[in-house]
């Protein structure tokens, strides 16, 4: 009895063992990717990141953000000390204004000068007149002579009256050159005062940027990622207060043979999955494709594949996706991208889109 129970027993090992030997046998040989079409490459998550620097050389006011902190386009980040900037400014306002004084005083001259020249002109109408009369007895005076009806006396002080008024018409109209000259010379200055008044303008506008660029905002949306400069720090133009990480526009850096790369055309469909969630992978599209090929680096691919000339691919992460998730969006995750080389094939289910994405 127990050597007849022994038997099947022994059958039924040896088909469990079989099994287990033809499962493993099936596992180990079967691809482990979706197909032909398909191409994959490793990389990591990342994402833009903008160093956010003073313009201007100053001290370290305050730092209104914290690290890990989500911020929008145009929100306050950091405040630098503004007194000397204030302090120049209110020097250049002074200064345009004595400036506009200047330009008033100028003007103010001006009407003086071309009242000048008026007078100057009436006097040679003046003269002009005294010239016309002058001339009109000396010719009666000469008529006379030749009729012997008066002296030559006479002739002679009508002729000297009339050089006389002849040089008096001259210095008339001298007078008025010298206040024409004069008038000129006041116009130039006030195209200088005006010009004096544009320069402190300019110097006010050049400070004011510089308080305006000591208030710190943000260029874009994002997350601080880290602050390396603390309030009461003197920093040096150009000088880091912290990064930003722009959390909308997320992509994956690979590397692909030159076999393949030169299929790869932008915008092909790229599924990438993370190993902290190989469940859920993540549609995305090829936004580069580098021109030429490099050296695979050390820190994305093994000791053999080092020696092979790749070409570099980026793959974009959808904006909206992106901006829906954004409080769970990581960067330097370690993944792999799968490309679709062949635009009729089916993304497999392992590659299918899944909630919660």
């Amino acid at each position: 009895m127990k050597a007849s129970l022994k038997k099947p027993l022994w059958i039924l090992a040896a088909v469990v063992v079989a099994a287990a030997a033809a499962w493993y046998a099936w596992t180990s040989t079967r691809p482990d990717g979706p197909g032909e079409g398909f191409v994959r490459g490793n990389g990591r998550i990342e994402a833009t990141e903008i160093d956010i620097a003073t313009r201007i050389p100053g001290r370290v006011d305050a730092i209104v953000v914290h690290e890990g902190e989500f911020v929008e386009a145009g929100q306050p980040l950091a405040r630098i000390n503004v007194q000397v900037l204030e302090a120049q400014r209110d020097e250049a306002r002074a200064l345009l204004q004595q400036a506009m004084n200047n330009v008033v005083a100028v003007q103010a001259q001006l009407a003086m000068r071309e009242s000048d020249k008026a007078a100057a002109q009436a006097v040679v109408a003046q003269r002009e007149s005294e010239l016309d009369a002058a001339r009109r007895r000396l010719a009666r005076s000469e008529t006379l002579v030749r009729q012997g009806a008066t002296a030559m006396q006479e002739l002679d002080d009508h002729r000297a009256s009339a050089r006389g008024a002849e040089a008096a018409v001259g210095a008339a109209r001298a007078q008025v050159a010298a206040a024409q000259a004069a008038v000129e010379a006041v116009r130039a200055q006030i195209v200088g005062a005006r010009s004096a008044v544009s320069a402190a303008q300019a110097t006010i506008a050049r400070i004011q940027a510089d308080i305006d660029d000591s208030q710190l905002a943000a260029p874009r949306a994002g997350r601080v990622q880290y602050i390396v400069a603390q309030p009461g720090e003197v920093l040096a133009a150009g000088g880091k207060l912290l990064n930003l990480v722009d959390l909308s526009d997320v992509y994956m850096s690979f590397f692909l043979p030159e076999t393949v790369a030169g299929r790869v055309a932008l915008g092909t469909e790229v599924r990438v999955v993370l190993d902290v969630a190989p469940n859920y992978p993540i549609p995305a599209a090829v936004s580069f494709v580098a021109a030429t090929a490099q050296f695979t680096p050390k820190t994305v691919e093994t000791a053999s594949e080092r020696q092979k000339l790749m070409f570099r691919v980026k793959a974009r992460i959808d904006r909206e996706l992106l901006l829906r998730y954004r409080e769970q969006v990581k960067t330097g995750l370690p993944g792999v991208a799968w490309i679709k080389l062949d635009p009729d094939a089916a993304w497999p289910e392992s590659l299918a889109i899944r909630t919660p994405l």
